[in-house]
């Protein structure tokens, strides 16, 4: 597979095999039912508070149900995952078998979202799911595989570590090979890892095959071409854009006032449900620990993290035990938290796209919600870059004026210096205890009780900060 440089505009010309499915701008409404699934799955979707079809479901699904391979391009929250997993749970009504279909994936807490959503529509027929990801225990999940579950979820590389390792298995039966977010899987360099598993999977017109990206680029169109056989595209947007009910701001302010800012907005928008996104791991540990010295209930996510401590995070913030996750863009694309009301680009992405995914974590199906981007003094032409991309200029977010901000910096600045403090008393003890852990973020504590600095701050009050100032 070629490691040629992406370019959207010129692959579609490669793509002699696809067969376009147009979408209209506006549809007729209509039901799962309509889409021709059965009344089982129907009543799935309804227990899940799925009303009417997502654009990619109403065009993916009716296609799937055919037998045809597809091609879908759709936005991060789309509902791309209900778009796959509803005919394979057709499919495997119809036929029962163990291991029928596999889910390759590029992230771990993707791949346990990819199974949740599956046992959670197929919880009436008793539908079974592995999930197989890097950071968890080979032999609890080869246990796992030694039960056949109906369903695999996997990361590539640790699909190809149990294909290699694990006695037993082997996937020459599978019915149906689903790729979600293969632009992001090829971008991870699984090139080499996904050629192993196409080649040691059954060939034919025996399996079906569904690829979904959020780009079109020169690598995904020859993943295309190799894995899929004569398919439809469906294609639900063809430009990087983000959702009207998106409201978005930027901010400009000094690089050594962004923890101050920062500080101001989440107080000043208490109440509400925020992602803030580092550009590093180290960031984020740092951020949340700001935040907790302060009094949010603020928690990290990011790659360093043990597999066990970053679903735990993620649940947290899920069942709004935490109302502010600080991550890095491991969260930035696929995951379905549904409630997240503001998302804060606290460091402007390098990759303009990665912006388009980031603000995608709020205003989804049907929400409103809103996006603040930070922009310092060193990141005015990454800024530009962004709004070339998304073609708009957007406002200035109305905050305090810095007067009313800078009240907060003795106080900020303090929570600053024991979070550095923090950070350094877990490395120590890292190394004393010689453990093998990724970073200091795994000994981030989080119970309620967890008072250590904590207890020398209180949320800053503006009122009287306020009236201190007239």
């Amino acid at each position: 597979m070629s490691s040629s440089d992406e370019d959207p505009k010129n692959v579609s010309d490669n793509e002699e095999n696809a067969v376009e499915s147009p979408v209209e701008e506006e549809e007729d409404p209509c039901s799962f039912s309509d889409l021709g699934l059965t009344e089982v799955l129907c009543e799935a979707c309804e227990s899940q508070g799925w009303k009417t079809p997502s654009k990619i479901q109403k065009e993916a699904i009716p296609v799937a149900l055919t037998g045809r391979d597809v091609i879908g391009l759709a936005e991060t929250g789309s509902g791309k995952t209900g778009a796959f997993a509803l005919p394979v749970l057709q499919a495997l009504l119809e036929k029962p078998q163990r291991l029928f279909a596999l889910i390759l994936t590029p992230t771990r807490e993707l791949a346990y979202q990819i199974s949740e959503t599956f046992e959670k529509l197929g919880k009436s027929i008793g539908i079974k799911c592995g999930v197989l990801v890097g950071g968890m225990d080979m032999m609890s999940q080869a246990l796992v595989l030694g039960k056949k579950p109906h369903i695999i979820v996997a990361t590539p590389g640790r699909l190809i570590d149990h294909m290699e390792n694990t006695k037993g298995f082997d996937l020459r039966s599978l019915k149906y090979l689903i790729m979600d977010e293969a632009d992001r899987i090829l971008n991870m360099d699984f090139e080499i890892e996904v050629d192993k598993i196409l080649s040691s999977l059954p060939r034919g017109e025996g399996r079906k095959n569904m690829l979904f990206s959020a780009t079109m680029t020169k690598k995904v169109a020859k993943l295309q071409r190799a894995s899929l056989q004569n398919p439809v595209r469906v294609e639900v947007s063809s430009k990087y854009q983000t959702v009207d009910k998106l409201l978005q701001y930027y901010l400009f302010i000094p690089l050594k006032y962004k923890e101050m800012y920062l500080v101001h907005i989440i107080n000043e928008l208490a109440g509400n449900s925020f992602i803030i996104f580092s550009s590093t791991c180290s960031g984020t540990l740092k951020l949340a620990l700001l935040l907790r010295n302060l009094g949010f209930t603020a928690i990290p996510l990011n790659g360093q993290m043990s597999q066990n401590k970053r679903l735990a995070s993620l649940n947290k913030f899920k069942t709004k035990s935490r109302s502010i996750l600080i991550a890095t863009d491991v969260a930035s694309r696929g995951l379905d938290i549904p409630h997240v009301d503001i998302v804060i680009n606290y460091d402007i992405p390098t990759h303009s796209k990665d912006y388009i995914h980031r603000v995608g974590r709020t205003a989804r199906a049907g929400r409103s919600g809103r996006a603040i981007t930070f922009v310092c003094q060193y990141d005015v032409e990454l800024y530009q870059r962004i709004e070339t991309l998304i073609g708009k200029k957007l406002p200035l977010y109305s905050s305090a004026t810095e007067e009313e901000v800078m009240v907060l910096a003795d106080r900020v600045n303090e929570a600053v210096r024991f979070a550095k403090m923090e950070i350094k008393d877990m490395e120590e003890k890292k190394k004393d205890k010689g453990k093998k852990r990724k970073s200091a973020a795994d000994d981030f504590e989080d119970g309620e009780s967890f008072a250590g600095v904590r207890n020398r701050f209180k949320k800053p009050d503006m009122k009287k900060k306020r009236k201190k100032m007239r």
